[in-house]
């Protein structure tokens, strides 16, 4: 009689090691797989396309037999146990023992290694067994996960197993260990992610580094700046930095001015474009979506104090997708590159004690600046555009000149600044060439 039942319990865990191998195998296979073996003619790839339409349906039954016959294979071996101990405690004890090995080395690690290292394979073979008995038990798997589902805490009722962002994450990562996706498209999938969690102020242009144009100024000087700074969109300032009232567009201005020549004497206030505001809390996700069904491209950042914070592109958004979005003409600078007469190229990002090491000060710094750049911007009073120039004072009464060249990237900064001594005999106030 033993006998008997443990070769029935053999039989069903053998069944359930099958059950173990296509829930492992159909978790891999994507329906993407599913219909490239459907075009490729692979035999019963008809049935893995039918799955794959439905997948949760057919891992339900699966996981139905699968413990079925588990729990079916315990009981007949603790039945085989009961009869062959005298004592029930021993029984109980060997058949808590084989059924915990069994269960872990023949249902829990093998079926899953050999599903997980042939997806295709198995889910094909699954197939042949699981459309007809899907067919027999009809809603009864369906049934029992909604019983489930009803008495698990949370909101309504699911189909069944479902990933987390987690586990779609770690399924992205071993896509691109198995070499079917590659690594920069990995970084692009978690980017997308990491989108739903950052905030509009985290990728928006700040308000010091802004290019912007005061509303009484003409259309004339609205154009000289944009074609000279490179920005298609500039902001408008009303009363002062702090106050953005709109947006003026490089085509607009072009439009404008080949219309009539006169339209250049005209303020820039009349071709602005009114501005849209956002928090600086706002999800950057949620207002990529807003931009894209409102078509527009840029908006004002305001901080919760109601100051203006900066501005937000759609491409701002977009490069925490996609990465940097540099120019064609971008490459790797030097820091520092001597040009003879003690006139060097430099960095905008070059720290200013490096500037000094330049000119023979074992220190020169400045409180509120660190790089040349914003040495350069402060001289200026605003932010550096190609072509501007100012001066400023060495500790030991030298002056130089410092002249900002022409802009790179996306968002044109300025990437070098030429360095140019004028001596002591310079002129005593900083010279400032400014539209």
């Amino acid at each position: 009689m033993s006998a008997t039942l443990i070769a029935g319990a053999v039989a069903l865990v053998v069944v359930a090691w099958l059950a173990a191998c296509a829930e492992a195998g159909l978790a891999r296979v994507s329906s993407f797989r599913a219909e490239e073996a459907v075009r490729s003619g692979r035999r019963g790839s008809a049935g893995l396309a039918q799955i794959s339409a439905d997948p949760t349906r057919y891992l339900n039954v699966a996981l139905l037999v699968r413990v079925a016959c588990e729990m079916a294979a315990a009981a007949l071996v603790t039945y085989a146990c009961l009869q062959e101990f005298d004592a029930t405690w021993e029984a109980l004890v060997v058949a808590i023992g084989v059924m915990v090995l069994v269960s872990y080395v023949a249902v829990g690690v093998s079926p899953r290694t050999i599903g997980r290292q042939h997806p295709l394979n198995t889910a094909t073979a699954a197939a042949y067994v699981l459309l007809p008995l899907a067919r027999i038990m009809g809603p009864i798997p369906n049934l029992l996960i909604l019983i489930g589902n009803a008495l698990t805490p949370g909101k309504g009722f699911r189909r069944g197993p479902f990933a987390s962002e987690a586990e779609l994450r770690a399924l992205v990562d071993l896509a691109e260990k198995e070499s079917l996706i590659e690594a920069e498209e990995r970084r692009m999938v978690h980017s997308v992610f990491e989108l739903g969690d950052t905030l509009v102020r985290e990728v928006m242009v700040p308000r010091t580094d802004l290019v912007a144009i005061e509303r009484y100024k003409t259309i004339r000087q609205a154009l000289t700046l944009a074609l000279r700074s490179g920005f298609s969109r500039i902001p408008v300032t009303g009363e002062n930095e702090d106050d953005i009232v709109g947006i003026v567009y490089l085509k607009d201005l072009a439009r404008k001015t080949h219309i009539s020549r006169d339209a250049e004497s005209e303020l820039v206030s009349t071709a602005m474009r009114p501005a849209v505001f956002v928090p600086d809390t706002k999800n950057a996700g949620d207002l990529l979506r807003e931009m894209q069904q409102e078509r527009n491209h840029v908006a004002v950042v305001i901080d919760e104090y109601g100051g203006t914070a900066g501005i937000v592109t759609i491409e701002d958004i977009l490069e925490e997708i996609v990465g940097e979005i540099t120019d064609e003409y971008d490459r790797e600078l030097p820091p520092v590159e001597e040009l003879g007469d003690d006139r060097y190229r430099v960095t905008a990002r070059l720290d200013i004690t490096d500037l000094g090491e330049l000119y023979g000060l074992d220190a020169y710094d400045d409180e509120d600046v660190e790089t040349v750049g914003g040495l350069l911007a402060k001289a200026l009073g605003r932010v550096p555009i190609a072509g501007a120039s100012s001066v400023v004072a060495l500790p030991d009464e030298r002056e130089l000149r410092l002249t900002a060249e022409a802009a790179a990237g996306r968002r044109n900064k300025i990437v070098t600044v030429l360095v140019e001594p004028i001596g002591p005999a310079g002129p005593s106030e900083e010279e400032t060439k400014t539209e």
